[in-house]
């Protein structure tokens, strides 16, 4: 279904040359000048607006498809985030290095977090983090038939560990207080909806 109709052209801005503000190794900090004009009204209004550019990410979800008929489980990796101050449950996840591809990136995270490779990899969705204030996107996927061969490969300031949980828990659980992320709240609405869709 398309919600954007012709009428709704009329709500987009002009943007202005984009300006650097702040280099960070994790997003660069940008500013534009942007204009609206409502043509109904002749009235322009125009502000300068900051924008986050970072590279996009990526986020696995690692299915352990269980035997004799019991309930499926995720993989999933407990870690530090600096931004809220807190141990935090997540998929594995991380940045795209720069020319890579979101599969080959989402196979290298869920290796180096979790030791695993996935027979399948099946991509669910992408969104934008924050539309507001990011210009990046996040790229889910599903990764199944997993071999878990080899221990984790982390970066020098990444220290991980790895659970596995039954999927049913995770739903309870999600958006409590030890899953603080809402972009896994996002990864397991398309891992739901693909599962309705199936």
């Amino acid at each position: 279904m398309d919600y954007f109709t012709k009428d709704d052209e009329k709500l987009k801005w002009t943007c202005g040359e984009k300006k650097s503000l702040l280099k960070t190794i994790v997003f660069d900090v940008t500013s534009s000048t942007n204009t609206y004009t409502d043509k109904a009204t002749d009235r322009t209004v125009q502000g300068e607006y900051i924008v986050l550019d970072a590279p996009d990410w990526v986020i696995v979800i690692p299915e352990v498809a269980e035997k004799d008929g019991k309930e499926k489980s995720f993989y999933m990796v407990k870690q530090w985030r600096h931004g809220s101050k807190c141990l935090s449950v997540e998929f594995p996840g991380g940045v795209i290095d720069k020319g890579e591809e979101p599969e080959v990136a989402a196979r290298r995270e869920l290796l180096e977090e979790t030791g695993c490779t996935a027979g399948r990899l099946t991509k669910l969705g992408m969104v934008n983090p924050n539309p507001a204030l990011f210009s990046n996107h996040v790229h889910v996927f599903l990764a199944q038939d997993l071999q878990c061969t080899q221990g984790q490969s982390l970066d020098n300031d990444e220290f991980v560990n790895v659970i596995k949980v039954p999927v049913e828990q995770i739903k309870k659980d999600m958006g409590t207080d030890q899953f603080p992320h809402a972009l896994m709240s996002t990864a397991m609405m398309f891992y739901l909806k693909n599962a309705i869709v199936k």
